[in-house]
């Protein structure tokens, strides 16, 4: 049976990869925390002991909107190099490799049914790939050439339910694979408003003041704050306020890790890596959830009972 030993709600903001110099000079001569926080946070979790060891972490990604179904990547292994159409002055042939997890993609999807959804998994070398994946892997998966990385995007036409529903999937999919231990990344932002073009420049210090609006700032705040308090409950009843502050990609990214963990009923508490802080106008933080002695949702068993894989060839 498999299992998810941890999992993060964490910012991949391009001037994470950008040269130390030129962040410098975008953050009034001091160094951004999330770059400190990103390293870290491989330093405790991505490379610590190996009695705590994972196989694979899947990112669910805010940067990949499918339309008609979710898709899992299932290449045997993910290699090339990445320019970003959003920000190819910045992020520009970026070399990636890493392997993937056909296994655990294929049990993925093979839940979709169960839990009233569309999940396909895709292992066509073209797929694009988009930096909320590969920013994080340059931080927390580069030199370490076992650990195994999935990508599961959005779905531009789904909700909330369809998000969490993904979720329930995901965690069944990995309870079917045997002996797999997996890391989760909610890979985007909380509030997501850009300052308009002409004024942004003014507003590139990662300094908190900076968010689109005070108003913005104290949701994202109460959230972080919820999140330390373990109260998922809090964050998932309160997305209807939240969506008013366009919180990145509708925040599926943590609503499907969410419904991995037990949704409402799960219990684990944030670790905050870096400070809160502001890019151009959005709200971006990095928080890590360790597994708690009593399980995601307290009970002492699995957010989901584990289930029969109907794609086992056992």
């Amino acid at each position: 049976m498999g299992e998810i030993v941890g999992a993060g709600l964490l910012a991949h903001v391009p001037t994470v990869v950008l040269p130390h110099e030129t962040r410098l000079e975008l953050n009034e001569g001091k160094e951004i925390t999330l770059v400190t926080g990103l390293n870290e946070l491989r330093r405790e979790v991505f490379e610590r002991d190996a009695s705590q060891e994972y196989d694979t972490v899947v990112v669910l990604d805010s940067h990949w909107a499918t339309t008609v179904e979710f898709v899992v990547t299932a290449q045997q292994r993910r290699a090339g190099l990445f320019t970003s159409e959003e920000l190819p002055r910045g992020m520009c042939r970026m070399p990636y490799d890493f392997p993937g997890d056909p296994e655990l993609a294929e049990n993925i999807a093979g839940f979709a049914d169960k839990h009233g959804t569309w999940i396909t998994a895709i292992d066509d070398p073209y797929l694009p790939i988009y930096y909320a994946t590969t920013n994080l892997w340059k931080f927390l998966g580069e030199g370490l050439p076992d650990k195994k990385w999935v990508t599961i995007g959005v779905c531009q036409t789904g909700d909330m339910e369809d998000h969490l529903r993904l979720g329930r999937a995901l965690a069944d999919g990995i309870a079917a694979t045997p002996g797999r231990r997996v890391l989760l990344i909610a890979s985007g932002a909380l509030s997501h408003t850009f300052w308009p073009l002409r004024q942004l420049r003014d507003h590139e210090s990662s300094d908190p003041a900076h968010i689109f609006t005070a108003e913005a700032r104290e949701a994202d705040q109460e959230r972080i704050a919820w999140f330390k308090e373990g109260r998922h409950d809090k964050v998932i009843d309160t997305m209807d306020e939240f969506w008013k502050f366009k919180p990145e990609a509708k925040f599926f990214h943590y609503l499907m890790m969410a419904g991995a963990l037990g949704e409402r009923d799960c219990v684990a508490r944030a670790r905050q890596y870096g400070e809160y802080e502001n890019s151009i106008g959005t709200g971006q933080v990095h928080l890590w959830f360790d597994r708690p002695a009593g399980g995601w949702t307290g009970s002492g068993l699995p957010a989901h009972p584990a289930p029969h894989n109907p794609h086992s060839r056992a």
